[in-house]
């Protein structure tokens, strides 16, 4: 078998294979990436692997979410109380808000038309890459995995989809998030008192400001997940194509 080396001659690579996981190329649907980011800022750029920009944008929409009480507003308009979802909101945090939660659906729509070119020009050289990452850590291949368990897992805890296609940093990152989320809404504690069927007393004890973040997460989680899955599911098989091509096709009896 041929053992990758980089070298000057290739520009551009479809994929990365290392022990953190692997990164890919492969062509998205901008309106869909900047849907995400519209969801919840930073989504878009995590679907991209963007990672620094997507963690950046989801950290800030955390932070000013919370001086800005938006949630809770938003909570409060959709139960029709118009007055108290005026009062809750800081106008103040909420116009600095804006600015960065548009620059996040701009740049992610931006982001995934240059990386579609990329992906365009990668695809028609073809280059070698890695398809093997073994460390003092972890081992990481490439190989073929069904997408529904990725969805499921995801759906039970956000973060698991991700460690089973071994996407380390989103797998790390959204399940660090999942803790903090659940936790801040008291979400298994108002669980715990429906089982008992306590349900003034588990509505009492959700605290909706964080409790609105946990749907969008698990959205993400499981939409990355099955994504990924089926993009990795499809680069083993363009890198056995090649490979069966290269060194077995050559060597077919003409008739």
């Amino acid at each position: 078998m041929k053992n990758f080396k980089a070298t000057n001659q290739e520009r551009r690579y479809i994929a990365h294979v290392s022990t953190l996981g692997t990164t890919q190329l492969h062509l998205r649907n901008p309106y869909i990436i900047a849907w995400w980011s519209a969801a919840f800022p930073g989504f878009g750029h995590l679907l991209l692997s963007k990672y620094l920009r997507g963690f950046t944008l989801f950290i800030w929409e955390i932070l000013i979410n919370n001086m800005t009480n938006l949630n809770l507003s938003m909570v409060h308009s959709f139960t029709g109380n118009i007055d108290m979802a005026k009062e809750v909101l800081d106008p103040q945090w909420f116009l600095l808000y804006i600015p960065v939660y548009l620059f996040g659906i701009w740049d992610s729509y931006r982001t995934t038309v240059d990386m579609n070119r990329v992906y365009i020009l990668a695809d028609r050289e073809n280059a070698d890459f890695n398809t093997y990452s073994i460390g003092a850590l972890e081992i990481n291949y490439l190989d073929k995995r069904r997408p529904i368990m990725a969805v499921l897992w995801s759906l039970f805890t956000p973060g698991l989809g991700q460690l089973y296609i071994h996407r380390i940093v989103t797998a790390l990152f959204t399940t660090i998030w999942t803790i903090v989320f659940v936790y801040f809404s008291n979400l298994l504690v108002a669980v715990y008192y429906l089982f008992l069927g306590e349900i003034a007393q588990a509505t009492q004890v959700l605290d909706p400001q964080w409790l609105l973040f946990i749907p969008s997460h698990i959205g993400f989680a499981m939409y990355d997940s099955y994504v990924n899955t089926v993009e990795n599911n499809k680069l083993y098989e363009r890198e056995q194509k090649k490979f069966l091509t290269e060194n077995y096709q050559q060597y077919r009896v003409k008739v």
